[in-house]
């Protein structure tokens, strides 16, 4: 395994318990909007940007003006009726203190807007630990396209090979080795092993890698 000197995080799904959160939000403002959608199918959407989850989902672009709507919506609907009820993952922020304890830089590499984002990490109890956060308004193309985590490598000041993305979507994955990265995934965000099978490795979530971070020799080269 290689040494790395800086982390990519993603954040739902990854350190805060909130996939489900967003496919309700989602859900609840096409239902505002007089659109239908699975909710099966959105869950399995969510860790993609919601340019990409919209059409997929309902055929509708987030730039229409019945998009904008639904966009903004969702955001409402989600920091009003379910921001308030998220809780971190356990040892989510125990977690991101050791990597810093360890001499690693550590960024957020989210498809989250800007201010949402923020709430998200003090849920996680990370805000105040991280070196820098990247969200998809630093990025033109939001995941599974890799422009988040290239944007991340900036704030770190790190090349590709020196860094390591941990996140717990497909997307996650594919946007890193897009970005050339490695990428070790977590389940709790909902998925299956065979959904991430590009990781590097597989845990349950932030307290199982902090168990065996050793073997993953998370160490700064």
């Amino acid at each position: 395994m290689p040494l790395y000197k800086a982390v990519l995080l993603d954040v739902d799904g990854t350190l805060v318990d909130s996939n489900d959160a967003h496919a309700h939000a989602w859900v609840s403002a096409f239902a505002e909007s007089q659109i239908a959608v699975d909710f099966a199918h959105v869950r399995r959407c969510i860790g993609m940007g919601g340019d990409k989850l919209m059409p997929e989902v309902s055929g509708v672009s987030e730039d229409s003006p019945e998009g904008k709507r639904i966009s903004k919506r969702r955001r409402e609907i989600f920091k009003s009726d379910w921001l308030p009820q998220l809780q971190p993952f356990r040892d989510a922020g125990r977690l991101v203190a050791t990597l810093k304890s360890r001499g690693l830089t550590v960024v957020a590499a989210s498809s989250a807007k800007h201010d949402e984002l923020r709430s998200l990490l003090e849920v996680a109890g990370a805000a105040s630990l991280l070196d820098a956060a990247t969200s998809s308004d630093d990025a033109d193309e939001s995941k599974p396209d890799p422009d988040i985590i290239h944007a991340a490598l900036e704030q770190a000041n790190a090349s590709a090979n020196e860094a390591v993305m941990i996140g717990d979507t497909p997307y996650d994955l594919e946007a890193a080795h897009r970005a050339g990265i490695a990428a070790v995934a977590f389940r709790c965000g909902g998925w299956h092993d065979e959904d991430l099978r590009d990781a590097v490795a597989i845990y349950d979530g932030p307290w199982h890698l902090l168990a065996r971070l050793d073997e993953l020799l998370l160490r700064p080269c």
